[in-house]
């Protein structure tokens, strides 16, 4: 008889946490693990929010329910300081252990954090509230404004939006936080996707909050304004035709009788579409094509010496080998085929022995193709004495490589293949501007680009062209279609949890590319 599951999200939020900062507030983040065995395996974390003693997350954490068995969870607050995934050096600031069904049987589940067991974490509380996801819908929002209140003495404003929805208590609850445009009165906030689940319940009338602020690094952020409207509303609005809103300050409109609005917010697009799982895509015939681009450069050091990151060690390994298996192992179950191109680049490679950002790791540009993660790592290892570690790194020749087959399979006009670049590198990137733009053109297509990094190197460039911190423009100002970059350091993450901490960062992203991609299909 097959288990009765339900996936459920679990919505956060803590009061009172402790001050762990010197000069400023705690950073806080949740983690929640799960029971497994006997020991405790991380599930899912929230987002940081900065200088915040009493933080609502945006992001819901993600579980499987079942109604017969007793699922003991834990959560975790911490105070993180670094952008390491590790926790160990970061400070405690309470925890709570539990049931999924002590959760799921209230309405709303509140307790306090302890720092061990029996001993309190001051006053500091967590609640946390549980929403079975019953519908595969997602709303699909763009929101700009216009002439909001300069609140900066020195600047204008730094405004960022949160969405909240109204429960049958009638209290609000966070749904969505957007990132902050800098130094902008007429910002213009990039496309995000909300579960329907979690926007509204699924009730296209229920009241939606939505509210502007102006925010401040020590987290005391100053209202712009705000207004109520409903999903029925904001559906109103398409690519060309607006839904516009006065953004109200409910105490400047009290106070001064010619008060008219501190902005406008515009809702550019609105659409309820359906979230296909990667599952949905991988049982109707998907198929994933992985490539590899192995970085050559001289920056990896000799790989006869022990200090380079190309040196294979007494054991038969490096960094590069064990993302290549990491990554590959998982990847391969989804190609029929089991033949992966591989390439390097960066490297001098006989006979001409000319730098070559391109060429094939079996040295046949014919036929690039390895039988299974085996033969790339067997081509790897026999590459090794044969070239030159040279330079410069260039990323777009081999991104660039990988669109071309990733285009003509648009050109089919079907949803049935799909591409993965996985780039190993030390971190150093010598054509940052032609990468940008290689990246901009490839998000138009049924692709997404995995970056591993490996040593010790400074990774800003990496970060920035993941994404994260903002949206990835070309030299010109062309946008990215969709976010297809996603970025893992290779020593941020705990050596034996190496797989799961990869996919859990990858597996949303791409998820939600394949979605958009299916979209424009």
């Amino acid at each position: 008889m097959a288990q009765c599951v339900s996936r459920v999200q679990l919505s956060v939020n803590c009061r009172r946490l402790l001050d762990r900062d010197v000069g400023s507030k705690s950073d806080p983040l949740c983690v929640l693990l799960q029971d497994v065995g006997g020991c405790w395996a991380e599930l899912d974390r929230t987002e940081r929010i900065k200088n915040c003693h009493d933080p609502e997350f945006s992001k819901k954490l993600l579980v499987d329910y079942y109604f017969e068995k007793v699922q003991k969870l834990k959560f975790g607050v911490y105070d993180i300081d670094n952008k390491s995934a590790e926790l160990s050096d970061d400070d405690f600031l309470g925890g709570m252990e539990c049931t999924l069904g002590q959760i799921v049987s209230s309405s709303v589940f509140t307790r306090p954090l302890e720092l061990k067991e029996g001993k309190p974490a001051g006053k500091g509380t967590i609640t946390i509230t549980a929403e079975e996801i019953k519908d595969t819908r997602v709303v699909n929002l763009e929101i700009e404004a216009r002439n909001l209140d300069k609140k900066d003495f020195l600047g204008k404003s730094d405004p960022f939006l949160e969405l909240y929805k109204q429960n049958d208590a009638g209290m609000w609850q966070l749904v969505y936080r957007s990132e902050v445009v800098k130094n902008n009165l007429s910002p213009c906030w990039r496309r995000f996707s909300v579960p329907l689940q979690t926007f509204c319940g699924g009730d296209l009338n229920k009241p939606i909050k939505v509210q502007c602020s102006d925010h401040d690094s020590d987290g005391s952020h100053d209202l712009i304004g705000v207004f109520e409207t409903n999903l029925t509303q904001l559906q109103k609005a398409v690519d060309g035709c607006p839904m516009e809103f006065e953004c109200i300050h409910p105490e400047k409109k009290q106070r001064k009788k010619s008060y008219k609005n501190s902005g406008i917010i515009s809702i550019k697009s609105c659409k309820i579409e359906t979230d296909y799982s990667f599952l949905d895509y991988v049982m109707g015939g998907c198929q994933i094509n992985f490539t590899v681009g192995i970085d050559f450069t001289g920056s990896n050091g000799d790989p006869n010496s022990p200090d380079s990151l190309h040196y294979i060690s007494p054991d038969g390994i490096n960094e590069y080998l064990i993302a290549i298996w990491s990554v590959g192992s998982v990847v391969q179950d989804y190609d029929t085929d089991k033949l992966f191109p591989a390439f390097g680049f960066g490297a001098q490679v006989p006979p001409s022995w000319q730098v070559s950002h391109e060429f094939a790791l079996n040295f046949n540009p014919n036929n690039p193709y390895c039988q299974g993660i085996q033969g790339i790592v067997d081509a790897y290892r026999q590459i090794l004495p044969q070239i030159r570690l040279y330079g410069p790194t260039n990323f777009s020749p081999i991104i660039n490589h990988v669109a071309r087959f990733a285009a003509h399979s648009a050109q089919q006009r079907t949803a049935s293949q799909y591409f993965v670049l996985l780039i190993i590198t030390d971190g150093e990137i010598t054509d940052l501007d032609q990468t940008r733009q290689a990246i901009v053109n490839a998000s138009k297509l049924p692709m997404s680009i995995i970056i591993v990094g490996v040593g010790e190197a400074d990774f800003k460039a990496m970060e920035f062209l993941d994404g994260d911190s903002g949206v990835l423009k070309s030299l010109t100002g062309e946008p990215v279609a969709r976010d297809i970059v996603q970025f893992v350091p290779f020593r941020q993450l705990p050596g034996k949890l190496f797989p799961r901490w990869f996919w859990l960062k990858c597996r949303s992203s791409w998820c939600h590319t394949i979605n958009c991609r299916a979209g424009h299909l």
